[in-house]
């Protein structure tokens, strides 16, 4: 018997189909061996060696794997591709004592076919010690960072707040965007547009309208005309012009299909079109990909096999008809360093239509995707056919586009969002009839929140993280209330977030300098790649990092962070009441604590509603755990009174329960066994009671 060993009962399960008899396949479930929790874990003194303990919740596991692998005639280790899968691979070799009292075997693929696993069993090799030490960096420089930093911020700043490598530059992205909103001066600027129609048009109903470009030989840029003085003299300037067609342009516009995806990709796109979120879009992706469904997931390449591409040209000319396909194989190149080797994300079998597979509703989705945009990029251009128009008044000239869609295409599997503007057939010299001159005023617009997709796309671009680490990345500021997101679901650094990243830009900048953690990931790059030892990466961190640390203990007092002074009195022990920074915001709390541990929300959390429970508290927002919103009272643990909704500050006229707003807009009783609902009829302003 063959033991095989992966990560997941998942990928175990889809496996095993393609095994026969003689090969058994079990799951690591995940890392086996890792730092241990409580504490930092690392022999700094004796060149940063790990101190790896077996993961408690692994160790039963470990133990079944043990007695299947002295029972085997060899072991296959089949984890994935990436520095994580090498990683596991690596400390389930040292814990199975392989290579020792058994041999064994390292194999890897790109997707989970027949094909692709006879074809890895037949090209076995060993571990990677390269990609095992890039992980090994990561996780100590991480663990570094972690546990050095994070009792500097509980000390100086708030207890339970924790510092990460990357995280931390991620929560600066987004701070200093915040700033570039607050300070941003929005300018104001004004264009022109005319609407025409031909001159005794058939008809009537094909009017256009053109943008005012040109005046004499200066092209006006955005901002030319900076206000309504201008526009107006513009206007006066035009009247009783002629309006007369200089120019005819028409030309055949094409449209290249978009790449397969990568992860930063893949994650960017299930945002824009379902909104899922990083973690999520990677969970489903990991399910498709361990069901042998699509290719690995993590991955930075566009490259893709020979194979899929002649299974995609198979499958567009017999679906969609020999015009549809791009006439040549398209390939397409990443930008930057890239595992080539490594395939884009693709379905594993192109003509495994997503109607064809039995995908529950988010799976379907992005399958769907994954599917449409690899069949896509193997297709046909689309063609518009596209025309511009240019009217001369006098000194000034108009420019009028247009464009419609003569042949769609990869439009027809990938549609992408287009406008298709049908302009009358024009010539040159034709007079135009004026309808009206329509000056417009505009105001430039502040850089917007990230969104998912934006804050990825901007660490990629940074060169921050790496296609396992977005998803990781976005998930723990959230959690660590460094980040939040509004109500459009975007993000904005939370009070905490903000003073936290101060202190770091201001004291720490190595730890959340852009420029220096994108080199840090070249230097783990070049690690992988076997041209850079980790060791000494670790310790030109490590040195100038720890000095610094030891001197800002000294420097920086938490009072002047964390601590501001006010006139209220604490009314339990009469001593001042000092406005203090806890991992959640802010709050009121006594300035003889520890003898007193009175505190009070501020009142900018209370909503002015008392509590109809104890009729002596307030009620005022607050968070759970999880950082959801609710609306309880003031007095709390006395009183207990809590709502998801919150309340308008009125009453139910029916039963003198507080009235609520739901996330719908809908204003109703807070009373359940109350059928209170304020309706508001469309078209109108008067409301009515239900």
């Amino acid at each position: 018997m063959q033991l095989v060993i992966v990560e997941s009962p998942t990928k175990s399960k889809t496996i095993s189909k393609f095994l026969g008899p003689e090969y058994k396949v079990l799951s690591s479930y995940g890392h086996i061996r890792d730092l241990p929790a409580s504490e930092i874990g690392i022999d700094i003194e004796n060149d940063f060696k790990p101190k790896y303990i077996v993961i408690p919740k692994a160790k039963k596991n470990v133990n079944e794997l043990k007695k299947e692998t002295e029972k085997a005639e060899s072991v296959i280790l089949a984890t994935d591709e990436d520095r994580e899968g090498e990683a596991i691979a690596y400390h389930l070799a040292f814990l199975l004592n392989l290579n020792g009292e058994k041999e064994y075997r390292r194999i890897v693929f790109h997707e989970i076919t027949g094909s692709a696993i006879k074809d890895a069993l037949q090209n076995p090799r060993k571990i990677d010690l390269n990609l095992v030490d890039s992980q090994q960096a990561r996780r100590v420089l991480d663990r570094i960072v972690g546990y050095k930093l994070s009792p500097f911020l509980w000390k100086k700043v708030a207890r339970g707040l924790s510092a990460g490598r990357v995280q931390s530059v991620a929560v600066r992205l987004v701070a200093e965007r915040e700033k570039e909103i607050q300070n941003f001066v929005p300018q104001e600027y004004w264009t022109i547009e005319a609407l025409f129609e031909k001159q005794k048009a058939k008809n009537k109903e094909q009017k256009f309208g053109a943008l005012l470009i040109k005046k004499g030989e200066k092209v006006l840029d955005k901002l030319e005309i900076k206000k309504e003085k201008e526009a107006a003299k513009i206007v006066k300037d035009l009247q009783g012009a002629e309006y007369k067609i200089i120019n005819v342009e028409q030309k055949e516009l094409k449209r290249n299909p978009l790449p397969p995806f990568t992860t930063s990709t893949l994650q960017q796109t299930a945002w824009h079109k379902f909104r899922f979120p990083a973690r999520l879009t990677m969970s489903i992706a990991q399910n498709l990909y361990e069901r042998g469904f699509i290719t690995y997931h993590r991955t930075d390449s566009l490259n893709l096999s020979d194979l899929s591409l002649f299974a995609a040209k198979k499958f567009i000319v017999k679906n969609y008809g020999e015009n549809y396909w791009a006439g040549y194989l398209r390939r397409y190149k990443a930008k930057g360093k890239v595992q080539e080797a490594h395939e884009a994300i693709r379905p594993s079998y192109p003509d495994k239509t997503p109607e064809s597979l039995k995908l529950e509703q988010n799976q379907f989705k992005l399958y769907d995707l994954i599917w449409r945009r690899f069949v896509a990029c193997q297709m046909a251009q689309a063609v518009f056919d596209a025309k511009t128009i240019d009217i001369q008044a006098g000194s000034y000239i108009f420019r009028a586009n247009g464009q419609l869609l003569k042949f769609d295409g990869f439009l027809k599997v990938y549609p992408i969002k287009y406008e298709e503007t049908e302009l009358p057939s024009l010539e040159i010299n034709e007079i135009l009839e004026l309808i009206k001159l329509i000056p417009f005023q505009h105001f430039t617009q502040p850089p917007a929140r990230y969104t998912e997709a934006t804050l990825i796309k901007a660490l990629e671009e940074n060169g921050i993280g790496r296609p396992s680490t977005y998803a990781p990345i976005l998930y723990t500021v959230q959690e660590r209330n460094y980040i939040e997101k509004d109500e459009n679901r975007r993000f904005r650094p939370t009070q905490i977030g903000t003073v936290v990243n101060d202190l770091l830009v201001k004291h720490f900048p190595e730890v959340v300098d852009i420029k220096f953690t994108a080199e840090m990931e070249e230097d783990l790059d070049k690690i992988a790649q076997g041209s850079r030892k980790w060791v000494p990466v670790i310790r030109e961190f490590y040195k100038p990092f720890e000095m610094n640390l030891k001197n800002k203990y000294k420097e920086i007092s938490k009072k002047d962070i964390t601590e501001k002074p006010t006139k209220k009195i604490c009314p339990k022990c009469g001593a001042p009441l000092l406005i203090r920074l806890g991992k959640y915001g802010e709050f009121y709390a006594c300035s003889s604590f520890p003898k007193c541990r009175y505190t009070e929300s501020l009142e900018k959390n209370a909503l002015g509603v008392k509590c109809p429970k104890c009729k002596k508290g307030e009620v005022v927002e607050k968070r759970t755990k999880r950082r959801k919103i609710f609306y309880g009272c003031n007095t709390y643990p006395k009183c207990d009174f809590a709502l998801w909704d919150k309340p308008t500050g009125e009453t139910c006229p029916k039963c003198k329960s507080l009235l609520i707003k739901t996330k719908r807009g809908q204003i109703k009783c807070s009373n359940k066994e109350c059928d209170f609902v304020l309706k508001k009829e469309k078209n109108s302003d008067n409301i009515n009671q239900k």
